[in-house]
Parts: structure tokens; C-alpha cells; sequence
């Protein structure tokens, strides 16, 4: 996978994510949800009814304002923890977990997905919700999920794609390279921000590509399932 970074500097890929999403935090959750209509509820609400070994415990990956934790405490019994490189974004999830009376399911913490701090097989599944293709090290990451998922254990993954067909790929690539750069620069007052967004999605290794990925660290029965007409996929894994 491509180094595709959101600003022009010499720090990590890991250091310029971190600082991006500090930078949009307060505006993230607005315009997350505007600027996809509000299906990103839906995908995620799909992505859970996929955790079909009923978990007690879930890792929620780049959980940032926390949205994917808070919808698998609505549709699991879980106990759920989040982790995420931004201090920023964890900040505007920890309120709204509070706001939501969900403390006592959910716990978000500043982690680093490439370096978990947990044992290994501690969780019974791990959501992934637009975060994977941050990883400054896709494989280092994705090993690192696996070690701490248990044995069978579950991995969800949501992640942008490009649809295939006419006419939609070329409204989706207007949309998603013109339009939605522009209003999200205006809204968060960051343009490298949502300028990243479609470039990061273009290096991606999305489909099959991303199957290989997951197959090449161990995980097995790997399904890679489009949604909405292929704007966003979704990987199923089992360890």
C-alpha cells in the first residue's frame, strides 16, 4: 500500500493521522453522517449483525468519536473498548458514551492499533470502522488485531471503495473527489484533511486485494460483501 499522508511534512504517517483528526474532531461526527447521508449507521448496524458468535468482549479499531462501539452496544450484550491514535476524537466519544449512560459498556482509550496494548486472545471480536487503511503498516496492524482476538473470533472491517458500474462510479468519483473535499474543507477548516479522504481510499487495497491481505496474516473464511452499490465494502474475517 502507497504512503499516502495528509499533510506535507517529514513526520510519521501515524503523527500527521493523529494530528488530522485532532485538527476535525469537533466537526468529524457532522460531517461524517451529512456527507454520507446517514448510511453510515446502516453500515455499521450490517457490520455488527455479522458478529454471529455473540460476543462478550469487543475491540472497537480506530474507534475515534466512538460511533461503532456505541452501535455494538446497541446491538450486542458486549462489553466494548475502543482505541484510537486521536486524543481529540476520543475526547468528543467520551462524552458522548457518558451522554448516552453507557459507561459501564463502553471505554475508550488512546492506543495505537499497530501496538495493542492488550494480551493475546483477549477479544471475542473487533470492529473496524474507516479506519484500517490510516495503518502507517497495514500488515503490522492487522497482525496485531488477529494476536489479541480469540481463537474463532470474529473481525468486521468497514472501509470506502469505488463502485464499478456506470453511471454511478462517475458521480461517486465527482462526489467523492470534488464535491465532498470542498464542503469538508469549508465546514472543518481543514482541506488536507478531506483532501486525504479520497486519495487514501484510492491507495487502499480494497476487494479482493484486501481479502489477501487478511488471508496473509492468518485469518481464515475471509468475505469481502459491497454495500450500497460498492461506495463501501465490508470484510468478515475469522481467526
Amino acid at each position: 500500500m502507497s504512503k499516502v499522508t495528509p499533510y506535507n511534512s517529514s513526520e510519521s504517517k501515524k503523527k500527521q493521522v493523529s494530528e488530522m483528526f485532532d485538527n476535525i474532531a469537533n466537526s468529524y461526527d457532522f460531517l461524517n453522517h451529512s456527507l454520507s447521508l446517514g448510511m453510515d449507521n446502516v453500515w455499521r448496524k450490517i457490520a455488527i449483525k455479522k458478529l454471529t458468535n455473540n460476543p462478550k468482549t469487543i475491540l472497537d479499531i480506530a474507534t475515534g468519536t466512538g460511533d461503532f462501539a456505541v452501535s455494538a452496544a446497541k446491538y450486542t450484550d458486549a462489553k466494548i473498548t475502543g482505541i484510537d491514535i486521536s486524543q481529540g476524537m476520543l475526547n468528543v466519544g467520551i462524552e458522548k458514551v457518558r451522554k448516552k449512560n453507557l459507561n459501564n459498556r463502553i471505554s475508550l482509550q488512546l492506543a495505537d492499533s499497530e501496538s495493542l496494548p492488550f494480551n493475546d486472545n483477549t477479544f471475542e471480536a473487533i470492529t473496524a470502522g474507516f479506519g484500517v487503511r490510516n495503518f502507517e503498516n497495514l500488515n503490522k496492524g492487522l497482525l496485531e488485531m488477529k494476536r489479541v482476538l480469540n481463537k474463532d473470533g470474529i473481525v468486521v472491517i468497514l472501509e470506502p471503495s469505488t463502485p464499478k458500474y456506470f453511471p454511478l462510479k462517475q458521480f461517486y468519483k465527482l462526489y467523492f473527489h470534488h464535491v465532498l473535499p470542498t464542503i469538508g474543507a469549508w465546514i472543518s477548516k481543514d482541506k488536507s484533511a478531506y483532501s486525504y479522504l479520497p486519495e487514501s481510499v484510492n491507495a487502499f487495497p480494497s476487494g479482493e486485494k484486501f481479502i489477501v491481505e487478511l488471508k496473509n496474516v492468518g485469518f481464515k473464511d475471509c468475505k469481502h460483501i459491497p454495500l450500497t452499490f460498492g461506495i463501501v465494502s465490508l470484510y468478515i474475517a475469522i481467526k
